[in-house]
């Protein structure tokens, strides 16, 4: 009887350290400030990027079910994202967590070229009536709170000449990205669209990397960007009153 036994247990302990040789590194990572200097997930396209660049050795992905799937093995040692994108990614993947401090919470506002003081005030006069009738809070809910909302533009603005340029990161759902039929959608978007539509002027849409949307009003390749904006471009730059608030985020193996 004795022989099976031993035999049994053998096994069971090539299993068990089999299993153990597959199980990822213990996660290191319990503040945002344990980021620095580690290997860091972001998302293609998201404002991430720069926050992951300036604490360690920053890696895109194209998707989030890429991004986890390195975070799980331990090829990442976490990963970056807003909080929108990372709460919607943990409560559909088992085996990872946000971390309880966030990383960076900032307000949303348009960025415009620091010499242009009447599209800034036009901007800001306009995004208080998107406030008063209800326009922003509604586009706020479907893109935050996952509530239906359909946008209807005014019809009561007569049409103005002109064009507004909006610099945008294609890749960077919710705030903007490009869908299969090569259209453009998000919350960012939307709300510049509203904004025009009150002037009753077209918007043209300009696509850039995220690290360039500041230097894209800076340098006058278009007129308005969308989103946080860095401390170091507010000598180049003026920026609008706020529409939203975003925070951004540590996610982490459990």
């Amino acid at each position: 009887m004795k022989k099976p036994i031993l035999f049994i247990s053998v096994i069971y302990i090539i299993i068990f350290i089999s299993g153990c040789r597959d199980k990822p590194p213990p996660n290191l990572v319990f503040t945002p400030a344990d980021a620095a200097g580690k290997a860091i997930g972001v998302l293609f396209g998201s404002p991430s990027i720069v926050l992951a660049e300036d604490l360690g050795a920053a890696f895109e992905f194209r998707t989030s079910e890429e991004l986890v799937a390195q975070l799980k093995v331990g090829a990442l040692d976490c990963a970056i994202m807003e909080n929108s994108a990372a709460a919607e990614l943990v409560s559909s993947t088992s085996g990872v967590r946000i971390l309880d401090e966030p990383l960076l919470e900032y307000d949303m506002r348009f960025a415009v070229a620091k010499e242009n003081a009447q599209l800034l005030r036009a901007v800001d006069t306009t995004l208080a009536t998107l406030r008063e009738n209800g326009t922003l809070k509604g586009l706020l809910d479907r893109y935050f709170a996952g509530k239906s909302y359909t946008y209807v533009p005014p019809a009561d603005v007569a049409p103005h000449p002109g064009i507004l340029s909006l610099a945008i990161s294609p890749e960077n759902p919710p705030f903007s990205y490009v869908d299969a039929d090569g259209l453009y959608y998000g919350l960012d978007i939307d709300i510049a669209r509203a904004v025009c539509d009150i002037l009753g002027i077209e918007l043209s849409i300009l696509e850039f990397d995220a690290r360039e949307l500041v230097k894209a009003v800076w340098f006058g390749w278009a007129d308005l960007a969308l989103g946080w904006l860095p401390v170091e471009g507010e000598e180049s730059i003026a920026v609008s009153e706020a529409y939203a608030s975003s925070t951004h985020v540590v996610v982490v193996r459990r």
